[in-house]
């Protein structure tokens, strides 16, 4: 089992905690790593994007003019493709682009960005994270005692001083263990965790 030092607020190793190797010493499987993030991207996608064909635009009922004897190209209609205001070829339509995952390869593709970022050196472990207040500049003070930029911050517990103090940190993202998942662990370079998340991580996904 991997072992990971334990911080404290002021950036003091103050223990040691051995993980679990079937979460956090997983086999890393960057296909299905790779399937999570676009599937979450594509998830978010609104898919709306609506332009008309030369069936849906208005006008160009008649022909402009006879197909022989003009001197023109022959032409059907003006709101064909070619003529200005006339129909979008192959037109984008609203659609559905997300695509479903199974619940295991879910699983799997998290347990393998988890095992990354303990393998990489990226994983902190806190014992705590409670703040007195919402005061932005106290977290911040924590960040930097931990010599952290860029960070998804994992809380046991919904603590509204802490989310609530993170908020305006642009390279922070705060999560609890029930929202974590693998586009944010990979985004931010660093995943700092109190142990109480750590816990429960291990609860859930074992």
């Amino acid at each position: 089992m991997a072992n990971v030092v334990v911080y404290n607020m002021e950036g003091k190793e103050v223990g040691s905690l051995e993980l679990n190797d079937a979460i956090f010493g997983a086999k890393i499987n960057e296909h299905l790593v790779h399937m999570a993030v676009v599937q979450q991207l594509a998830n978010k996608r609104q898919g709306t994007q609506k332009a008309k064909t030369r069936s849906e635009v208005r006008g160009g009922g008649r022909k402009p003019w006879r197909q022989k004897g003009t001197g023109h190209a022959r032409q059907g209609s003006i709101r064909a493709p070619q003529w200005t205001g006339g129909g979008v070829v192959f037109a984008p339509v609203p659609r559905d682009y997300s695509f479903k995952l199974n619940k295991k390869e879910k699983r799997a593709a998290l347990k393998s960005a988890l095992t990354s970022r303990v393998n990489d050196n990226k994983f902190i472990v806190v014992d705590e994270l409670k703040l007195d207040e919402i005061k932005t500049k106290k977290f911040q003070e924590i960040l930097k005692n931990l010599k952290v930029d860029k960070a998804l911050v994992v809380l046991g517990d919904n603590d509204q001083n802490v989310i609530m103090s993170a908020r305006n940190i642009p390279k922070i993202k705060t999560a609890l263990t029930s929202t974590i998942n693998v586009y944010d662990i990979l985004k931010y370079d660093t995943v700092v965790v109190t142990k109480a998340a750590v816990a429960t991580i291990e609860e859930v996904y074992a």
